[in-house]
């Protein structure tokens, strides 16, 4: 379904205060590969918005768990042998068993082997690939609105770029997000956090574009609620999980900020 610009302004927020609600309601089961540094913060913040977290890398096992899962989360932060080979057979299984999947290709601009397995993975149906500028310029060749774009049409994903506000496209649709607070940045895992809520969100949401906006503007509302109560990083990187649990709809579309 494709909307007109003035119509994705007032068509994220409604998602994601029905996807907030939604995710209390039916749990979905999200199966992430990510970092050491990320796992349990990441299984915290999605059991906060409703989903169910499971995080097992083994090669043997995986399969198994992204074929139970609604969704799956693949984040290269710290890239080992392990997690390379599970990721190979997690993405078979997902698939095999038709379930959308979330690329974040952390720190592929530092190193070209891990770029140029992103590349690969991009290619074997990721729905969307989340990342920064630099993560995107080394992808993309350039980090413009246009280069974001070029490269949804040319790969056929959602692009969701960070930045002092998000950009979301599917190449022919674009949103920017303007929520958020500086302190996100201070938390380690926060990034991988909202990969693994754009995963569980498209686990009920087919519209990529829709999906992703919903979980980062959930995010962000969440963010700015939870600085207005804390001290620094520390306290901030435990208000946002509260926050996060309590969300509701009235909040996020009061506090969303989305152009097109």
């Amino acid at each position: 379904m494709h909307h007109a610009g003035g119509d994705l302004t007032d068509a994220a927020p409604r998602a994601a205060a029905r996807l907030v609600g939604e995710l209390h309601a039916r749990g979905p089961r999200v199966h992430c590969i990510t970092n050491t540094v990320a796992q349990a913060y990441t299984a915290n913040m999605l059991l906060a918005a409703g989903g169910v977290p499971s995080m097992t890398l083994s090669a043997e096992e995986i399969g198994g768990f992204v074929a139970r899962a609604d969704a799956l989360l693949v984040n290269l932060g710290t890239f080992d042998a392990e997690r390379r080979a599970a990721t190979g057979v997690a993405i078979a299984a997902a698939h095999e068993h038709r379930r959308p999947w979330v690329l974040d290709p952390v720190f592929v601009d530092r190193s070209a082997s891990r770029a140029a397995f992103a590349r690969d993975l991009v290619r074997r149906g990721a729905r969307v690939v989340r990342l920064n500028h630099a993560e995107l310029t080394a992808l993309a060749d350039g980090a413009t609105r246009e280069d974001a774009m070029a490269y949804a049409r040319a790969t056929g994903v959602v692009v969701a770029v960070s930045g002092t506000a998000d950009l979301i496209t599917d190449g022919m649709r674009t949103i920017a997000i303007g929520n958020g607070h500086p302190l996100m940045a201070r938390v380690t895992a926060m990034g991988c956090a909202g990969s693994a809520l754009v995963a569980a969100c498209l686990a009920l949401e087919p519209d990529a574009l829709m999906a992703s906006a919903a979980a980062l503007i959930a995010l962000g509302v969440a963010g700015e609620i939870a600085a207005e109560k804390s001290a620094g990083p520390g306290s901030f990187a435990f208000h946002i999980i509260d926050a996060l649990a309590a969300l509701d709809a009235p909040t996020l579309m009061a506090r969303a900020k989305v152009s097109a």
